[in-house]
């Protein structure tokens, strides 16, 4: 898959701010941007520009660590993927309705349900998947509810 059909398809899944590193390409960065509305904006090394994707807006129903979604009510508010050669990172903002302990606790409650590795350390929530990926969760407090980073770390 060519570099510019893998930007546009993470565009079109995650719906939401997105920027790109390609380590392959001396560092340049490629970066995109939804509004919320549809209206999305583009900058790549060969040229930038916008579209629009009507309708697209993800949830907490489109995402998901070994079967375990975002909790009810939460979306998805930022995207990232640095992938370095066997390596790959990926960065997921998110806001909830609820209290950042109320989104540990059901973190680590669903990933203990799905016999995924997850325990609390301090205000994250940290674990392992079932592949063995790492994955850190960081919840703090925000105006009507909680927003929180999610970093899945892959060295596959």
């Amino acid at each position: 898959m060519n570099r510019s059909t893998l930007l546009l398809a993470s565009v079109l899944i995650a719906g939401c701010d997105v920027e790109m590193h390609d380590a392959n390409a001396g560092g340049a960065k490629v970066s995109m941007d939804s509004d919320g509305s549809g209206q999305d904006a583009f900058n790549l090394s060969i040229g930038n520009g916008q579209v629009k994707i009507a309708g697209l807006k993800m949830d907490g129903e489109d995402f998901d660590i070994d079967g375990v979604k975002l909790m009810p009510g939460s979306s998805l508010t930022t995207f990232n993927i640095d992938s370095r050669g066997s390596g790959a990172t990926v960065d997921l903002g998110f806001k909830s309705p609820k209290s950042p302990d109320e989104v540990r606790a059901y973190f680590v409650d669903k990933f203990h349900a799905r016999g995924v590795q997850a325990a609390l350390s301090g205000d994250k929530v940290v674990g392992k998947t079932k592949d063995g990926d790492r994955f850190t969760i960081a919840i703090a407090a925000a105006p009507g509810g909680s927003r929180g980073t999610i970093v899945v770390h892959s060295d596959d």
